[in-house]
């Protein structure tokens, strides 16, 4: 066990001998016997650095990559433009962690200062924190701070991406809230539903914009349903649909949330990622994170500091409604290095990008026999269809043409989020039907009835070319063909 100590034989016997110790199991003799290792694990030899490189380069080697990627949902594919990936590693910037004295860092916290108006001129909002882990993270610890007196459930829709589903359901057991499912309509909020349940034990509606399925929903009429109902609001968005799509705050949300990775940070295998926080102002004090503000010092020069620290946890302790301290601080900044990259219209001209080729492509699938558009309904880059043969089977054809294809969304886990029988041991969720609010979810009719057995999720986005897309839906016909 001493192995991994890094220090000498002599001085471990010193510091042995100091506390009257006789040797290194001795010393640790509080731990049950049973819990130390019987004989010494079978580690192989170390290697030099020359032979750990080429076990690592094989290994590497062993991973498939894909030329053309056509799937989303909830990890996009977007271009980083040269100057956001060289910026973001300079090593002040990789270096540098959440200061605990934070106002020495003045570098950082302008940057994170930066980070929050541009989240704010994004969504529209009043303000924003300096981010948080994920997404999905960010949609849950939203739903916390909409919590009060006498509100204990939160509706959601159907159509939220079922990663950040359980996260929410997971945060809401332990505080005690209780998840209420809004059930689909045309692969949108049904908002008839909604309207005829909701009731003053709600605390929030949360949404996502646009939906799992890639649908553009009514945010502004769903608004309006919850601040009739005097619940808080929130919008779960993809960024650069805001580029085109109108703001959180034009919709009346209170709460803006949403994944930041398509902002300049790569796919990166699944993280680290980012996600984004801003609100009202009437929110401020229960925003969860940390918050930079702008000042002056004592010689009067432009100053950055934490602000509204008496809003964090570690002040409020067991009155805390968050566990967030932190941020994700490189991510944000390479976010704010991406917008500044593009600018206003650079990020515009992305979003119109991804919807027209996006629609392009729903046209040239859905025009191949047994392919057809699931929904009806307006989208940004994200649309779903049928297919005539197995997804996962075709997935496989387009894979061995180094092609990642579209999101086969039949599974369960993606059953259960988009409003399925799930198991009785699962987290106390319920499905919002009309005049009829206490339905639990187990014995409620699968509110998307009308999605195809074999539906595939496609996502497109500015990288993807008129070409790639040509080849893909020709894959498309030969391999369903072959198999019709």
């Amino acid at each position: 066990m001493g192995s991994y100590i890094p220090s000498t034989i002599a001085e471990r016997k010193s510091m042995l001998e100091f506390l009257g110790k006789t040797s290194m199991h001795e010393l640790f003799n509080h731990i049950p016997a049973e819990l130390f290792l019987s004989r010494p694990l079978d580690l192989p030899f170390g290697l030099s650095e020359l032979e750990v490189r080429k076990k690592l380069e094989d290994l590497a080697d062993q991973n498939g990559i894909f030329k053309t990627i056509f799937r989303g949902a909830g990890a996009y594919n977007h271009y980083i433009p040269s100057s956001v990936k060289y910026i973001s590693a300079k090593e002040e910037f990789v270096t540098a962690y959440t200061p605990y004295q934070a106002e020495i860092s003045q570098g950082l916290l302008q940057s994170i200062f930066e980070y929050q108006t541009m989240i704010c001129a994004l969504t529209g909002m009043d303000i924003s924190n300096a981010s948080v882990y994920d997404g999905a993270t960010a949609a849950a610890e939203a739903v916390l701070m909409c919590q009060d007196r006498g509100r204990n459930q939160v509706r959601v829709s159907a159509a939220i991406n079922p990663e950040t589903l359980k996260v929410v359901k997971t945060y809401c057991q332990a505080a005690g809230m209780t998840v209420v499912m809004i059930p689909l309509k045309g692969g949108v909020t049904d908002t008839e539903a909604l309207a005829s349940s909701i009731d003053d034990h709600t605390a929030a509606v949360l949404v996502q914009q646009p939906n799992y399925l890639g649908l553009i929903e009514d945010c502004e009429r769903i608004g309006e349903i919850a601040h009739a109902a005097s619940a808080k609001y929130i919008m779960s968005c993809y960024p650069v649909a805001l580029a085109l799509l109108k703001t959180p705050f034009e919709c009346g949300a209170d709460i803006a949330t949403g994944e930041g990775q398509p902002l300049g940070i790569p796919l990166s295998f699944g993280g680290p990622y980012l996600g984004y926080m801003a609100c009202r102002a009437a929110l401020l004090r229960r925003l969860p994170g940390r918050i930079v503000g702008e000042t002056t010092d004592v010689h009067g020069e432009r100053a950055f500091v934490l602000t509204l620290q008496a809003r964090e946890q570690h002040i409020r302790r067991e009155k805390a409604t968050s566990s967030i301290c932190s941020n994700q601080a490189l991510c944000a900044l390479t976010a704010s290095i991406y917008l500044g990259a593009l600018g206003p219209s650079g990020l515009i001209s992305v979003a119109e990008q991804c919807h027209a080729k996006a629609t392009y492509a729903a046209e040239q699938i859905s025009a191949v026999a047994g392919f057809e558009l699931a929904f009806s309904g307006p989208f940004f880059n994200e649309f779903v269809t049928s297919c005539p043969i197995p997804a996962e089977e075709l997935m496989d054809q387009l894979e061995k043409k180094g092609i990642l294809g579209g999101y086969p969304i039949t599974s369960g886990v993606d059953q259960i989020a988009l409003g399925s029988s799930p198991k009785s041991s699962d987290f106390p969720v319920k499905l919002a039907k009309a005049n009829d609010p206490s339905v639990n979810l187990s014995t409620a009719p699968n509110s998307l009835s009308k999605l195809p057995e074999n539906a595939i999720l496609w996502c497109v986005t500015e990288v993807n070319t008129k070409a790639e897309i040509d080849q893909l839906v020709k894959i498309i016909k030969e391999v369903t063909g072959r198999c019709n």
